[in-house]
């Protein structure tokens, strides 16, 4: 079991930081997409070092977290994610920064000791760090140079977010070294989902972005409500979305900012579904209260549903008259199930089928289900799609049909493909939850 004892209130080390804190970060505005919140030289550069003399503010199985760390991460949040440092905001930013460098002392201890048993390097090397760096810096438009300096500028130190960098691509590359391997993503659970999506395109689509404190990791549901009010009253004045889901979301959306793509009821909890009916395209939610946590939705979009299916279809065709006789028939049909053999796909459809005297073929283009004959209706949902139909007799001839794509009208489900990395980083991301809470629950932990 989890030893975690409490010496002394923190209260002593949130003071010294807002001292620190308090008058040296400005505002970072940032778009939405962005990776990382940053802004032009701050008018007052903090002081790198604490005004307050350094002390012990955490012990994980032995390995000390100083104040000046703690001090440190919190100036990287309020940096990175945009918010504000004040009376309200400095409590919050101290239980993440400390909650973030408890687990990343967890996280490189469990490296260390797999390093050792296995006499392999998992842990990133310098060279692997600034990699990272620069791909941050690039999506924010500068050189990674430029943004440690920026950093810097403002009181963070580069070790403070390099360490920060270390950590997450070191601990995602030993779970995916690790497990990515073992899981499979079954084609029924592949299946299940589009079906599940297919199903829903029916409803009203939502496009949000969402923030997740977990009850369980900020110590309560209290504090978690508490701090997603913080978070929203920061995101009202200014703070991007985008930065504030990758530093305090506990979703596996929060490495994209949040981006939760586009949703139907359902496949959220049923208090955030009430919330985005009530919501308008642009509009932040109030937290929203859920068994595990609290939620902050971000409404980017909206539209309407439909039951409207669209097809893409190909056809081979033998011109016959409405009046043709029975054995004029029987002719035709000998004739165009004579090329069935030539078509795989819809690729090679009228390649296949060209020269051959007697027979047409084409693309009919994209059409809705409904609006087919009712023949072309029970050919296209009788056959699978890449496959030819039966013989289909119209007034103009006999037909075989190909349906070479099909999708919901309002909704463009994802490829079989996508859903299945979806799935598989979803699975990853809650083994490497599984893995840091066992590890939280066999360490000594002690907070001053």
């Amino acid at each position: 079991m989890s030893l975690i004892k409490s010496a002394r209130s923190v209260t002593g080390v949130v003071t010294a930081a807002a001292s620190v804190l308090g008058l040296a970060l400005a505002p970072m505005a940032s778009a939405q997409d962005m990776r990382m919140a940053t802004a032009g030289p701050p008018t007052t550069a903090a002081p790198l070092t604490p005004t307050v003399a350094e002390s012990v503010a955490a012990i994980v199985n032995d390995d000390i977290i100083s104040t000046y760390d703690l001090v440190q991460r919190m100036r990287l949040l309020a940096i990175t994610s945009g918010i504000q440092p004040s009376e309200e905001t400095l409590p919050q930013l101290q239980r993440e920064a400390l909650r973030s460098l408890i687990d990343e002392r967890l996280q490189f201890q469990e490296l260390r000791r797999v390093e050792k048993e296995n006499k392999i390097e998992i842990i990133a090397d310098d060279k692997e760090v600034d990699a990272e760096i620069e791909d941050v810096a690039r999506s924010n438009n500068m050189t990674g140079e430029q943004l440690l300096g920026q950093l810097s500028a403002q009181g963070a130190g580069a070790e403070t977010f390099r360490d920060q960098i270390r950590a997450e691509i070191s601990w995602q590359g030993y779970i995916r070294g690790r497990f990515g391997s073992r899981l499979r993503i079954g084609q029924d659970q592949v299946k299940a989902t589009l079906d599940r999506l297919a199903a829903s395109a029916s409803k009203p689509q939502y496009q949000v972005s969402e923030v997740f404190i977990d009850a369980n990791s900020v110590g309560g549901a209290d504090i978690a409500l508490q701090g997603a009010q913080q978070l929203v009253d920061q995101l009202q004045q200014g703070a991007p979305f985008a930065a504030v889901a990758r530093q305090f979301s506990a979703s596996p959306t929060a490495a994209s900012g949040g981006d939760a793509g586009w949703i139907s009821s359902g496949e959220m909890p049923a208090e955030v579904d009430i919330a985005l009916e009530e919501l308008r395209a642009g509009q932040l939610s109030r937290p929203i209260p859920t068994r595990d946590g609290v939620y902050i939705i971000y409404l980017r979009e909206k539209r309407a549903g439909s039951n409207v299916v669209l097809v893409s279809l190909k056809q081979i065709a033998v011109p016959l008259p409405a009046d043709a006789t029975p054995d004029q028939v029987a002719v035709a049909q000998t004739l165009i199930e004579s090329v069935r053999p030539r078509v795989t796909g819809c690729a090679d459809l009228e390649a296949n089928v060209a020269g051959v005297e007697g027979v047409m073929a084409g693309d009919l283009g994209e059409a809705e289900v409904s609006g087919l004959t009712e023949a072309f209706q029970a050919a296209v949902s009788s056959t699978p799609d890449g496959q030819l139909s039966q013989p289909i007799r119209t007034q103009a001839g006999l037909h075989l049909v190909m349906v070479c794509s099909r999708r919901q009208s309002g909704a463009q489900l994802p490829t079989a493909e996508q859903v299945e990395s979806r799935l598989f980083s979803q699975q990853l991301s809650m083994i490497s939850k599984r893995q840091l809470r066992d590890l939280r629950n066999v360490a000594t932990i002690e907070t001053r």
